[in-house]
């Protein structure tokens, strides 16, 4: 809370004040939340109990009648605050109808007794099974709980402030379990089967009741926006809430890995399924789990006309313990790419080993990415190319482009970073590889892989001998072909991976270029269809 010092101009001593715009503060949360007290004791008290005897906490309460925007202006609104809001609820409306005579007040006793019993007895809410009371197992499975949405959102901001102390912006993604999903339709079909004519049920719809999985997200987002000290928008930082049930945890492998970055354990659990674009979980379970709701809430409606609220407990207590969190943070993959020039022909694209020999002496690949990786503080890389030449090749001329993908990097460099990574690589003493136009990409960035691809045009050079003096005619001769179709065979090299075919190719102009001092040596330049052959042959060198 704001204070400012103010001189007491009667006796001269200081003494701290509330400033008017805390004030103000104070004033206007106070009355955000007597309009919350009076919301509450407005709902349907035989609604509030119908739900209290279905064994539904505060919070489901509050989301069913659609409070969740006014309870999620209170992190730090303990759960025994929400539970006393709505026993005065129960408790105060019933002494309202003292005049409905003493059978009807020992009836009304019994339910209270219920609903207070609820409160002691059921560990767990049978609706959300304990997401919005923040009641999970921990790694160790310690069953943990988190008195308030607030302290709630400082445990994830504490784990994602160790894995990433600096993030700019968060992506916040939620997944749970189809059984959650479940108790959703049934709860949703008995508030439209029993308050479908009322008149408050009308007027609030039930787009009004936000699912769990929302409610959870509306709960902690502020919060964590204000802990971590950023906004939360459509970010390639990705802070992941999974719930699982104890069956899912063991069938999943610890090595698991979710966007090429491997499940990392925190002070909670980890990981999620969960995509941005359409905020539902991924996995087969949940889409043909979501395939048959509509058959399985139709088949519950028939079931519960028949059988009423016992067939709906029913359901509701198929799962009765609480989940556990599985937690994750990471970066999407950051593209940082150009074109690489390379020198030697003693170098390959990729590490090539062979029974444990490395080939060549070095590659390009680990050249580039080896000095990319330590700079975004990632935790790996992976290596792309438009193209390839073999080991013996040089790619020269404006170079070949590429992609390094960082998985997970803890840092996004700035351009300034990135330009002094380029004169490094390019300034190092043995001239193996050189980089140019290197800089950060988005995932637009595999257009630039494109480039060539998109001209359908390739450029070659190679050093020809014949066993004649070469001569005018026959350059004439070379540089008059043009368009010319020609077959290429699969090259041996490739047979293990390509079929063994001829493939219609085109060799759009040749030009030759005689090299003094020699009568039956020549280069011959080709500018052919891409690619006319599937990797450089050897002594060519690509431009």
């Amino acid at each position: 809370m704001a204070s400012e010092v103010v001189q007491d101009n009667s006796g001269g001593d200081e003494r701290p004040q509330i400033s008017n715009s805390a004030a103000a503060n104070v004033g206007e949360e106070v009355e955000e939340l007597k309009l919350l007290q009076d919301a509450v004791y407005a709902l349907p008290t035989y609604a509030v109990k119908d739900f209290f005897s279905l064994g539904a906490c505060a919070r489901c309460i509050f989301r069913l009648f659609g409070l969740c925007q006014k309870i999620s202006s209170f992190p730090s609104l303990p759960t025994a605050t929400m539970n006393a809001m709505l026993e005065k609820n129960v408790l105060g409306r019933d002494r309202d109808d003292n005049c409905s005579g003493s059978a009807e007040r020992k009836d009304s006793g019994s339910q209270q007794l219920s609903s207070q019993t609820f409160v002691l007895e059921h560990a767990v809410c049978r609706i959300c099974l304990g997401i919005l009371d923040y009641v999970y197992h921990d790694e160790k499975e310690i069953l943990v709980k988190k008195d308030s949405a607030y302290e709630f959102a400082r445990i994830v901001a504490e784990s994602v402030k160790q894995e990433h102390p600096q993030i700019d912006s968060f992506s916040l993604e939620v997944s749970l379990p189809p059984v959650v999903m479940d108790n959703e339709q049934v709860v949703r079909s008995f508030m439209r089967k029993k308050y479908g004519s009322e008149h408050w049920f009308l007027q609030k719809t039930l787009t009004d009741c936000i699912s769990i999985k929302d409610a959870l997200k509306l709960s902690i987002l502020d919060t964590l926006e204000k802990l971590l000290g950023t906004k939360s928008n459509l970010s390639t930082f990705r802070i992941r809430l999974t719930y699982e049930t104890s069956e899912e945890s063991r069938r999943k492998p610890d090595n698991e890995e979710i966007d090429g970055c491997k499940r990392r354990k925190t002070n909670m659990l980890y990981t999620a399924d969960e995509k941005q674009a359409s905020e539902t979980s991924g996995s087969k379970n949940f889409a043909e789990h979501e395939n048959k709701q509509y058959e399985c809430t139709e088949g519950f409606a028939k079931d519960l006309e028949g059988h009423g609220s016992d067939y709906l407990k029913f359901q509701l207590e198929k799962e009765s313990q609480p989940f556990g969190l599985v937690f994750l943070c990471y970066r999407c993959p950051i593209y940082i790419g150009g074109r690489y020039l390379k020198y030697s022909r003693n170098v390959s694209q990729t590490c090539w080993m062979i029974e444990d020999e490395r080939m060549g002496e070095a590659s390009v690949e680990e050249i580039i990415g080896g000095s990319i990786l330590p700079l975004c503080q990632g935790d790996g890389y992976k290596f792309h190319a438009a193209g390839r030449e073999d080991i013996d090749v040089r790619m020269l001329g404006t170079g070949r482009p590429f992609l390094v993908e960082v998985q997970n990097a803890h840092q996004v460099p700035s351009e300034e970073l990135i330009k002094e990574m380029e004169m490094k690589i390019n300034s190092q003493e043995n001239k193996l590889v050189g980089v140019k136009n290197l800089k950060i990409l988005d995932n637009k960035g595999w257009a630039l892989m494109r480039e060539g691809e998109a001209e359908k045009q390739k450029q070659y050079a190679a050093l020809v001998w014949i066993s004649r003096p070469f001569n005018d005619d026959d350059s004439k001769t070379l540089s008059s072909l043009q368009e010319m179709q020609i077959l290429q065979k699969t090259p041996i090299r490739v047979l293990h991976r390509r079929s063994p075919l001829e493939r219609e190719k085109v060799i759009h102009w040749m030009k030759v270029e005689k090299i003094a001092g020699s009568c039956q040596y020549f280069l011959l330049h080709l500018c052919t269809q891409m690619p006319i052959i599937d990797e450089p042959r050897h002594g060519m060198d690509c431009h």
